[in-house]
């Protein structure tokens, strides 16, 4: 890069990326973690189209990573893309703002604390489309800033291609969008006319924009950014106003182009990998598909839970960015909650230092810093996270099944670049400037080690619950069992095992929270023969789904079987005489309600010594949880034989 801090702002995008590399693999999670990972991994093994979007280009990126690093497990490979991608997220940041103020330290410190703030560095350690979306969000920025001076057609092309790449990585890369039109709508520099960039720019974004949500017509799409092209070019009042479009038209072509890899999706289908959600065999599927359509996707308005409750999850989520590891619950903490507020404070002297410095990337880094926070909190218009509300809204107020401070992370990325320059800024008063560049760059890197602890996903027992979980289940299920699983952390771990480590494929996951979906339904009858052709075309609703789904089972002479995870009611709707609690798995008997001693005995065995330490305190429910579940065949062998009945199997395995 060049500019005020020249060329030499080089080593410093090089140091950052390498220092912040280095944090990410010494807490890199060794194998599976919950949730979306298991999933994106086995969807990146076999080619296959993870839930809606698809992400396409991150399925593809990462399966020619993971061919690519073949000497390590495939688990690791993926999860180490996510390091690369944020660890390069932050050295181009670096480059940035060293070019923007004239500092190179300020560019270091900046993107040291952004890149350890927890949510970024979360997904920086686990198989999630997240980082890569953060890094393609910094390249298009970088190309945006660099396209603002005339002859630099090549960096507005470059940008629209970045927008178009965010339609086929995973829409969340759009959010820098307005930023980054902002920096190519001005130039700094008063003495020379403005190129209509920002117009240009916003035209591939929009395009972008609009293939990313699948409501876009391409042939539609085109003739009108087209026509606004030729009509941006009469208005500057050029003698060839239609040549002087061509430059214009190519920014949607750029856009387009750069989203091409939605393709895959449609052409892979008919394939039916083995994750194959939506199946985006033809083109209403792909829009489906691509739009999201699955899912119940709410408006702006009504408001899914109180505009102040929401805004105080996102603070919630504030809370949690800098300081997490001394205290690593959700509520606030008098250890923990100090220091999010002197972090704010930083990034407020960083803000006005900021401003002071460069005031078009300041405007820029501003309108980033709106657009993912209030922007994202108004657009998602999320139900009350799970932590939050309690107590306040009815109990029967809905919630959201996981926390999503993961949509935030732009936001979080903004303040920790504040908060770096902020403490540059505030070093700067020391006289010896040896130790104004010491302070400061300590002042940014102290969330490093004030997040290790709680970021560290090699430690022990939360490197291997999910793996060992998915394990105990698939093998208690007896074999060619049909098993029911109660949803994501059921589900994805499973996927992960059967097709990437190829362990008891005999074995037919069904997640009953996916049965809502037709081409769900259509896929358990094509691929197992599991259901009746008028229950794929209609829905009958879960429990007379699942009936339908357990009695086929029973038909072509298949064990019936659910996760322990599954509830009481859930199992009733399978039909079964009797339970048999076989490890982790509830086991369709004939004889009533019992324990199969024996293998549950020998899981137990098994289990006990890895589950010596229980996990801690953690922002996400689902380790605790597991542990809990992993202890279900101990416990249930512990019960008088007499008791070893309903109440044991409704309670001691399965209570939330």
């Amino acid at each position: 890069m060049t500019g005020r801090a020249g060329g030499r702002s080089l080593p410093v995008s090089l140091g950052v990326g390498a220092a912040l590399f280095a944090v990410y693999v010494a807490t890199l999670a060794p194998g599976v973690t919950f949730w979306d990972a298991g999933e994106f991994i086995a969807a990146a093994h076999t080619l296959g189209i993870p839930h809606p979007p698809g992400t396409p280009l991150y399925v593809l990126v990462a399966h020619v990573w993971s061919r690519a690093l073949g000497f390590l497990p495939t688990a690791a490979a993926t999860n180490l893309l996510s390091a690369v991608c944020t660890a390069a997220a932050g050295a181009v940041s670096a480059g940035l703002v060293a070019r923007w103020t004239g500092s190179r330290v300020a560019g270091a410190a900046a993107g040291l604390c952004a890149g350890a703030m927890s949510t970024v560095w979360s997904s920086a350690t686990e198989t999630e489309v997240y980082a890569a979306s953060m890094l393609l969000a910094c390249l298009t920025m970088l190309a945006a800033e660099r396209a603002h001076g005339p002859g630099d057609s090549r960096w507005r092309l470059l940008a629209a291609y970045g927008f178009g790449l965010a339609a086929a990585l995973h829409v969340s890369a759009l959010v820098a969008g307005p930023a980054a039109i902002w920096l190519g709508l001005r130039t700094g520099d008063a003495d020379r006319p403005s190129e209509p960039v920002a117009p240009t720019l916003a035209l591939g974004a929009a395009y972008a924009a609009a293939i990313a949500v699948g409501v876009a017509s391409v042939g539609a799409g085109a003739a009108a950014v087209a026509l606004l092209a030729a009509a941006l070019a009469a208005a500057r009042g050029r003698p060839r106003a239609p040549l002087a479009a061509l430059p214009l038209l190519a920014l949607p072509l750029a856009a387009l182009v750069g989203a091409s890899a939605i393709g895959f999706l449609i052409a892979r289908a008919p394939h039916d990998p083995a994750i194959n959600q939506g199946n985006p065999s033809t083109l209403a599927a792909l829009v489906g598909v691509v739009g999201r359509r699955q899912y119940a996707v709410a408006g702006l308005w009504p408001r899914q839970a109180p505009v102040w409750l929401q805004a105080a999850n996102f603070l919630e989520y504030v809370d949690w960015q800098v300081a997490l590891g001394l205290a690593p619950g959700v509520t606030p903490s008098p250890w923990r909650t100090p220091v999010t507020v002197a972090y704010l404070a930083l990034a407020a002297v960083g803000f006005a230092w900021h401003r002071r410095r460069d005031r078009r990337s300041w405007e820029a880094l501003t309108i980033l810093e709106a657009s993912a926070s209030v922007g994202v909190l108004a657009y998602l218009n999320f139900k009350a996270g799970p932590s939050i509300g309690w107590g306040i809204l009815p109990d029967s107020a809905p919630h959201e099944p996981r926390e999503r401070d993961y949509f935030f992370a732009l936001a979080f990325w903004c303040w920790g670049l504040w908060a770096g320059m902020g403490g540059v800024a505030l070093a700067a008063r020391l006289r010896s400037r040896r130790r104004a560049v010491t302070a400061g760059l300590a002042a940014a890197a102290l969330p490093v080690a004030l997040n290790w602890r709680a970021m560290d996903r090699r430690r022990s027992p939360d490197a291997e619950l999910p793996r060992e979980f998915a394990q105990a289940l698939i093998q208690s299920a007896p074999e060619r069992a049909v098993l029911f699983v109660a949803g994501d952390n059921d589900s994805y771990p499973l996927w992960y095992l059967q097709q990437v480590e190829g362990l008891r494929r005999d074995v037919t996951t069904i997640t009953m929270p996916l049965l809502g979906a037709e081409w769900y339904r259509a896929e358990l009858r094509r691929r197992h023969g599991l259901g009746d052709a008028e229950h794929v075309a209609r829905w009958y609703g879960t429990d007379e789904t699942v009936r339908a789904l357990a009695s086929s089972a029973r038909l072509l002479g298949r064990p019936v079987a659910a996760s322990v995870a599954a509830q009481r009611d859930e199992r009733a709707w399978m039909a079964a005489p009797g339970w048999r609690l076989r490890g982790l798995v509830y086991a369709s008997d004939s004889e009533g309600w019992s324990v199969d001693s024996a293998f549950t005995g020998r899981l137990a065995a098994e289990l006990a010594p890895r589950l010596a330490r229980e996990p801690g305190e953690g922002i996400d429910h689902v380790p605790r949880f597991t542990y809990r579940l992993l202890q279900c065949p101990s416990a249930a062998l512990r019960k008088p034989a007499d008791s070893a009945a309903r109440a044991l199997l409704d309670s001691t395995c399965n209570s939330p």
